[in-house]
C-alpha cells in the first residue's frame, strides 16, 4: 500500500475544525479487518501525505518509483489517494508505467476512516481484495491502473470524479466498469486491458512536460482572452474542449488563432465539454474547420486522461507532428478510437 494522502486517512483539527492528513499508522489499527484478509500486506506513506488537490507531476513520480523499485516483490499496489485528482493520478499512472501488467489500484473515500458511517473501510479492503485477486490460471485478473470507489472498479485513464458528496464518486461514462462489487467481486472480463507486451519488463517514464493547458470553450468568449491563453510563454500543447461532437466557434479570428498557434509547433487536441460522446470532426462543418486548421481529434478521452498523455508524450521529447499522432489512437486503453 501506498499512502499519499487524501480524505481517507485524514481527521479533524480540534481547532480548525477543517480535515488535515495525520499518520498512516493510525488508519491501519482503525481496519483491524484488514488481518483477517491473510496477506502479507506492506506499506509506505509519502513523508509529507497531502491533501490530493496538492498533486503534483513530481508526486506521480514518487508514486511510480516505489512501484519500480517493488515490482517483482508484490502481486499488486494499493495507493490511497485523495478523490479530487484521483483520476488525474490515474491518467498518469498509466501512461507512465508502460508494460505494466499487475494491478495498480487507486482508492480513497469521502468520509475519514475513523468516522462511524466511513466508506474509506470497505473501499479499502475491496481495493486489496482486487489487487490479489487472481483467475483460474493463477494469473492477475487486473493488469492496469484502476480507480475502485464503493460499488465499481474504473479504468483509471477512463474515470472522472462525479460527484463531491456521494459515495459512488467515480464514473466512467464512455466505456464499462471493469468489476461491479456487492455481495461478491463479478469482473468484467471483456473490459480488462492486456498489454501487448506481455512478459516484457516494467518500463516508467519519469518526465511529465507541464507546459500544456486547457482551454474550456464558451459563447462569447473573446479573440484578446483566446489569443492571450494561446500565447502563454514556452506552452507545448492545448487540450481544446470544444461543444458537443467537436465544435467550436467559426469566427476567422478563431479559426486563425488556432492556425497560427499549431503552425508554431503546438499541439492542440480537440475534446468534448459533454461527459458522453465522442469528438466526430466530420460531422459538422465547425468541426470540419478545426480539423483542417491543424486540431487533432482527442476522440473520446476524458479531460484528465488529454492533459496527462500530452504531458507524457512531449515529456519523452517527440517533435509536434508524432505526438499528434500517438494523441489519435489509444495506448493503454484510454480511447475507444
Amino acid at each position: 500500500m501506498i499512502y499519499t494522502g487524501g480524505t481517507i486517512g485524514m481527521r479533524e483539527n480540534p481547532e480548525t475544525k477543517a480535515l488535515e492528513p495525520f499518520d498512516f499508522n493510525h488508519l491501519i489499527e482503525s481496519v483491524p479487518k484488514l488481518k483477517m484478509l491473510d496477506y502479507v500486506i506492506e506499506s509506505t506513506q509519502f513523508e509529507h501525505p497531502i491533501d490530493s488537490s496538492a498533486m503534483t507531476p513530481e508526486h506521480w513520480k514518487q508514486i511510480a518509483k516505489v512501484i519500480e523499485t517493488n515490482y517483482d516483490n508484490y502481486d499488486g499496489f494499493v495507493v490511497l489517494h485523495g478523490t479530487d485528482t484521483m483520476a488525474y493520478t490515474a491518467s498518469a499512472l498509466s501512461f507512465m508505467l508502460e508494460n505494466l501488467d499487475k494491478p495498480v489500484i487507486i482508492t480513497g473515500s469521502q468520509l475519514p476512516i475513523g468516522e462511524v458511517r466511513t466508506d474509506g473501510e470497505e473501499n479499502l479492503i475491496t481495493a486489496l481484495q482486487i489487487a490479489a485477486a487472481r483467475d483460474e490460471n493463477g494469473s492477475h485478473i487486473i493488469r492496469e491502473v484502476a480507480i475502485l470507489f464503493e460499488n465499481y472498479l474504473w479504468r483509471g485513464n477512463r474515470s472522472t470524479k462525479r460527484s463531491a458528496d456521494n459515495f459512488n464518486a467515480f464514473r466512467s461514462n464512455n466505456y464499462p466498469e471493469l468489476a461491479k462489487i456487492g455481495l461478491g467481486i463479478t469482473f468484467n472480463r471483456d473490459a480488462l486491458w492486456r498489454t501487448r507486451n506481455h512478459g516484457a519488463p516494467l518500463k516508467v517514464h519519469y518526465n511529465m512536460d507541464c507546459n500544456v493547458i486547457f482551454i474550456d470553450l464558451f459563447p462569447g468568449i473573446e479573440e484578446r482572452v483566446v489569443r492571450h491563453m494561446l500565447n502563454t510563454p514556452g506552452i507545448k500543447g492545448v487540450v481544446l474542449k470544444t461543444f458537443g461532437a467537436g465544435n467550436g466557434p467559426n469566427s476567422q479570428w478563431f479559426l486563425d488563432a488556432i492556425h497560427e498557434t499549431i503552425e508554431k509547433g503546438v499541439v492542440v487536441v480537440n475534446i468534448t465539454q459533454c461527459n458522453n460522446g465522442s469528438v466526430l470532426p466530420y460531422r459538422y462543418v465547425t468541426g470540419l474547420d478545426l480539423a483542417r486548421a491543424g486540431v487533432v481529434s482527442g476522440h473520446d478521452l476524458t479531460s484528465e486522461a488529454a492533459i496527462t498523455k500530452l504531458m507524457y508524450l512531449l515529456g519523452k521529447g517527440l517533435p509536434a507532428d508524432e505526438v499528434k499522432n500517438f494523441m489519435e489512437f489509444s495506448l493503454c486503453g484510454e480511447m475507444s478510437s
